[in-house]
């Protein structure tokens, strides 16, 4: 019966299946032109190129208006698959492109079933072709259909100067595609560090689109709507950076061989005149070409000089006495002690049993004289009192309102500069010795942290923010948050922040004898490397104790009054404030004030940057 049933509605079954079967193809059809754009994105590419017109970046100069940053063209040469004449001479095309045969087959066979090629699209053959290669290639180009040039713009560096703070570009990666893709595709340049990455939405400009109408076989044949659907690429804009190049040099050619850096800021604005990290490298070497791999990895394999590390900003160091400046402003503040308390030195401070040493000097009868000749013990003395006044056993009062005070000099925080991954230096907290001072064991008191007032123990600093300390000295209590960028050249303004005066909480009264102090430290004390007869220094030296030999600091500002330039050198492994650090900040002063060095001066310079501190080794 049931057979019987079957054959009678068959006709039924059929129908069901015809309908199930055009539901099925209709969904399918559906899917394909309404809701998946794969295909008709093949298909709209197949008819219409879109190619892209890339724009010139913005060039970088110094403040003086000398090119640091300009632009080179390099070329990817594309292939359109149905175009390329299957009798050409292979054997002449590689040789023009300084590739080999089975390059050439490897570049040419794509897997043109997926949507990602397509044997009419053209498709990237060969990318970062170079100029004499191009030139070469050019010249035959006629021979070789189904081959077209795509020119982009890589960076070159006429003065070899400012890696650290220029940057270099790098292609982007899959993450900075997908974070920004109508701005990003595969193959493009990006800012990796230095103003490059800062300021790359300012430096990149924006891509022109044409569209081609092409024929079934891929040829172009005109223009899309007469053009009216293309876009002119725009320029990326020029910047005027804060730096003198004449200064740059210099600070590098007296760092030759050496760790450390040299930063110097003009006061009155926060803008970097100078800024070097060393070890330093010819930043033309990652400029974007063929070799730039083997470059970069030469240059992070280098594990001695670590030429990468930024050390302006990424390096934490004791600033050594240099600090005490700020522990007097304090004390002055907080009236814990006035400009003319004096103390006896003997040589040492001497606590509980326990000495700590001090250099042999006159008695430091008021602050002035302790600054001149930099006594350990009048800033032992001092930091106690800061940290003791509300009483001996409640340290961490004080602590904290001392830590308040140092915070408002832009300290224990990241200034704000645009340099990439500035640090942020260290200023100990009362919860950080509760931690290394458990109560179980006795706790701390101010005996047990007084090495901060000499600028030693925890205390870490940057040397961007003591070329920033320097210009708070020089100004007498403010300062701008340093900068790298004065101007754009099609006038747009700098970023609100580096124009905004930022204050100490010191008045300014306590300043002076602050200044009288650091002038006496230079014509009479620690700093008397740095005297110059015609420019009044005020500086102040630092020997920043290590494991091994010592390091070498010095910040000071130049002239006394209306200061235009504010300077830290240090310089790692070298010694004495006044071995390294007093006579190159004397030197880069005497460059930018005068704008050339006596020539009596040059043996000075000389001896400084044929000195080699690379191999000391810690131990």
């Amino acid at each position: 019966m049931a057979i019987q049933d079957f054959h009678k509605n068959r006709h039924y079954v059929i129908r069901v299946i015809f309908i199930a079967s055009f539901a099925i193809l209709l969904f399918k059809a559906i899917q394909i032109q309404l809701v998946d754009s794969t295909y008709q994105d093949r298909a709209r590419t197949t008819a219409i190129e879109k190619v892209i017109d890339y724009p010139s970046r913005g060039m970088i100069y110094d403040r003086k208006g000398r090119l640091l940053v300009n632009n080179n063209a390099i070329y990817d040469l594309n292939c359109t698959y149905n175009l390329v004449d299957p009798k050409m001479d292979t054997t002449h095309f590689c040789k023009l492109l300084n590739i080999d045969k089975a390059t050439f087959n490897k570049l040419i066979n794509k897997n043109f079933r997926s949507a990602r090629y397509s044997r009419s699209v053209p498709f990237t053959f060969l990318s970062k072709i170079s100029d004499r290669t191009f030139a070469r290639f050019q010249e035959s180009m006629y021979e070789f259909p189904g081959f077209s040039i795509q020119i982009k713009n890589v960076r070159g560096y006429p003065y070899r100067n400012s890696p650290h703070v220029l940057g270099y570009l790098s292609e982007v990666n899959k993450k900075q595609i997908e974070s920004n893709p109508t701005v990003y595709k595969t193959g493009d340049f990006i800012g990796s560090t230095g103003l490059e990455r800062t300021y790359e939405k300012d430096l990149r400009g924006s891509k022109g689109v044409r569209y081609l109408l092409k024929d079934n076989l891929g040829r172009a044949v005109g223009s899309y709507k007469n053009g009216s659907k293309d876009t002119v690429a725009v320029s990326g804009k020029d910047i005027v950076s804060t730096l003198d190049v004449e200064l740059q040099q210099l600070a590098e050619d007296l760092l030759a061989n050496k760790s450390g850096s040299i930063i110097a800021i003009e006061p009155a604005t926060g803008e970097i005149l100078s800024y070097v990290s060393s070890p330093t490298y010819d930043p033309n070497l990652l400029t974007i070409n063929r070799n730039r791999g083997a470059a970069y990895a030469q240059l992070l394999g280098d594990t001695l000089k670590k030429p990468f590390l930024n050390r302006g900003v990424q390096a934490k160091y004791p600033p050594g006495s240099i600090f005490k400046t700020v522990v007097s402003l304090i004390a002055l503040q907080d009236g814990v002690m006035k400009a003319n308390t004096g103390m006896s030195c003997k040589g040492a401070y001497y606590y509980n049993g326990s000495s700590w040493g001090c250099h042999q000097h006159a008695t430091p009868y008021n602050l002035e004289i302790a600054l001149e000749h930099s006594c350990n013990t009048y800033y032992f003395t001092t930091l106690r009192n800061i940290v003791d006044q509300f009483g001996f056993y409640e340290p961490h009062r004080g602590l904290t309102a001392f830590n308040k005070r140092v915070a408002d000099f832009g300290l224990g925080k990241p200034l704000g500069a645009d340099i990439s991954n500035e640090g942020s230096g260290n200023i100990p907290t009362p919860e950080y010795y509760d931690q290394l001072y458990p109560k179980d064991e006795g706790s701390w008191k101010s005996p047990t942290i007084m090495s901060i007032g000499i600028g030693q123990g925890e205390i870490e600093m940057t040397t961007l923010q003591m070329a920033n300390l320097a210009a708070i000295m020089a100004n007498r209590g403010h300062y701008y948050t340093p900068h790298l960028v004065k101007a754009f050249v099609d006038g747009s303004v700098i970023p609100d922040k580096f124009r905004i005066k930022r204050s100490v909480n010191i008045d300014r009264e306590h300043f002076e004898p602050i200044v009288e102090g650091m002038s006496r430290a230079v014509k009479f004390g620690t700093g008397n490397t740095a005297y110059l007869k015609d420019i009044e220094i005020c500086g102040k030296t630092g020997t920043s104790q290590n494991r091994g030999k010592d390091h070498s600091v010095f910040f000071a500002f130049a002239p006394r009054e209306n200061p235009s330039i504010a300077i830290a050198v240090y310089v790692e492994n070298g010694g004495w404030g006044s071995t390294f650090g007093a006579p190159m900040a004397s030197l880069m002063i005497e460059q930018y004030i005068k704008g050339e060095l006596d020539e009596k001066r040059l043996t000075l310079k000389e001896r400084l940057s044929r000195e080699d501190l690379l191999e000391v080794k810690e131990p």
